[in-house]
């Protein structure tokens, strides 16, 4: 039940009252195809301040497509996409200055210092130096890498490397955080403070966060749980209602017989 006007609404979804927030991010039946392929089929999502929520799918699901169309590196082919109400057909400059991003490919400079590659994407959102200088060095204490800020990124270990991107996503103080298969190729370890990290970021109650995984283990304490399966979202709640789920079935073997991975 929703009411309100564009992106207003007092809204009850999933036994939370949402009154008069507008929704960080709001993707409306998104398609996009490939030739006579079509990797997403009419896909909507509505995140709001302070959620975390995790996008669960198998290879082929279409989770990279829908990365690419959320992060502004493609358009779809029908379907409305905004940040904060800012349309990404319309608006793209707002609308990309209220998204963060992580990508599943690393992307820093690995010859650059730390504080070079920070400081790069300050001067791409036109920070002032004072500024940008301030939360960088804000944000690398915060992850106990402060005294690592004058390194080349080459000599970091990877779980480093992650932070440092995560610390580059926040930099210019974004509203819609997006997490593409962050944690592939880390340790366990390094994983689970990655990941812990992110979940503090959304309780702050500012931020949505959308974490894209293809690791059961790591969406059990998601807000909410959005399954993509053949270009289409099959499922979306809270993790421990994924149907399928009674007593001796774990949350994995719901996720593989809703998306045909196993049989009865």
């Amino acid at each position: 039940m929703s009411g309100g006007v564009d992106n207003l609404t007092v809204e009850i979804y999933l036994g939370l009252v949402i009154v008069n927030q507008i929704a960080v991010l709001d993707a409306h039946e998104l398609t996009k195809s490939y030739g006579s392929k079509r990797a997403l089929n009419s896909v909507s999502m509505r995140l709001y301040p302070g959620q975390f929520v995790a996008l669960l799918g198998p290879n082929g699901a279409g989770k990279s497509t829908l990365v690419q169309l959320l992060s502004g590196l493609f358009v779809p082919d029908s379907g409305t996409l905004s940040v904060l109400g800012h349309n990404f057909r319309t608006e793209a400059a707002q609308a990309l200055a209220g998204l963060g991003v992580v990508f599943q490919q690393a992307s820093l400079d690995l010859d650059l210092t730390v504080r070079a590659n920070l400081l790069f994407h300050t001067d791409l959102h036109g920070i002032s130096r004072a500024v940008a200088r301030e939360r960088i060095d804000q944000g690398l204490s915060e992850h106990g890498l402060l005294n690592q800020a004058a390194l080349p990124v080459r000599s970091l270990s990877g779980g480093n490397r992650r932070k440092v991107e995560l610390i580059r996503a926040l930099l210019h103080r974004p509203r819609f955080l997006l997490m593409d298969e962050a944690t592939v190729g880390l340790d366990p370890a390094s994983r689970q403070a990655l990941l812990a990290a992110v979940r503090s970021l959304a309780r702050q109650g500012e931020m949505a966060v959308l974490w894209t995984t293809h690791l059961v283990d790591e969406i059990a304490d998601a807000d909410r749980l959005l399954v993509l399966n053949q270009g289409q979202v099959v499922y979306d709640g809270v993790p421990e209602n994924l149907p399928g789920r009674s007593e001796g079935v774990t949350l994995e073997q719901a996720f593989l017989k809703m998306c045909g991975k196993v049989s009865d």
